[in-house]
């Protein structure tokens, strides 16, 4: 009897998930951008130290998850539009102007996108926190706070509970602070890594906390913070600090 041919169906995957988490928190004067640095595909580890937190200029960070192939290459477009953007005028690209451009660069992309989560973190021209979370095709907002990733299911949560104080009632005759302290903001972001890692295989191995101040604010909060080491070149302008932490390897 002659075999019967039946359909072949094809399909081309050209994405992968690679795992890990980032967040970002606005204060007042200052802006908290943060990620593991574990890599990972399933439950195959392939690296232990993949930064997922770039800084962008002396008052944006950016913070990528989702496929890394095309989230190194898209912070590689985004540094060089930016370069450009330095050379013609003389100067570095505000972060509001820097969140249209990344916008406008995954927009461009929408029928093969960037498979990546971005986290635009920084400080304003006025001098404020401000976080810009993008989805792969370009949608975006100004947020107080936004984790994405593997582990976002565990940590907005925990960050709505934290920082916009959902589900808290105040105590009478108070009301809830509009921004919190650096040195609170940066035990919320430990914690909740320190969280995810317990829970979450694709998160873990270490952490980088990254800290953009704005001009003429001091190093309030930072004093005493071990490991950290400053990035920028002067300070006259903004700061980018930079604190590494260990997080569980299992």
């Amino acid at each position: 009897m002659d075999s019967i041919a039946h359909p072949t169906q094809r399909q081309f995957n050209p994405y992968s998930d690679n795992g890990g988490t980032i967040l970002a928190i606005a204060g007042a004067d200052f802006t908290v951008i943060a990620g593991d640095t574990r890599q990972s595909e399933g439950y195959s580890i392939q690296t232990r130290y993949a930064p997922k937190v770039f800084p962008l200029t002396d008052r944006a960070v950016l913070a990528v998850n989702g496929f890394a192939a095309d989230g190194n290459m898209f912070v590689k477009k985004v540094k060089q539009r930016l370069e450009w953007y330095r050379h013609a005028h003389s100067k570095d690209m505000p972060l509001r102007a820097i969140a249209r451009l990344i916008q406008t660069m995954l927009y461009a992309r929408r029928f093969f996108p960037f498979y990546v989560y971005n986290i635009l973190g920084g400080i304003e021209e006025d001098g404020t926190g401000a976080v810009y979370s993008f989805d792969p095709v370009g949608s975006y907002e100004r947020e107080a706070c936004r984790a994405a990733g593997a582990a976002q299911s565990l940590v907005q949560p925990f960050l709505d509970n934290q920082i916009y104080f959902n589900n808290q009632q105040p105590a009478p005759g108070t009301s809830h602070p509009v921004h919190l302290p650096l040195p609170t903001i940066l035990s919320i972001v430990i914690d909740s890594f320190t969280g995810a890692t317990e829970r979450h295989i694709e998160v873990g191995d270490g952490l980088e906390m990254y800290v953009v101040l704005a001009k003429g604010r001091g190093v309030q909060g930072l004093e005493d913070v071990r490991g950290v080491q400053e990035l920028s070149v002067t300070e006259e302008g903004e700061r980018i600090f930079v604190i590494r932490r260990d997080l569980k390897k299992d």
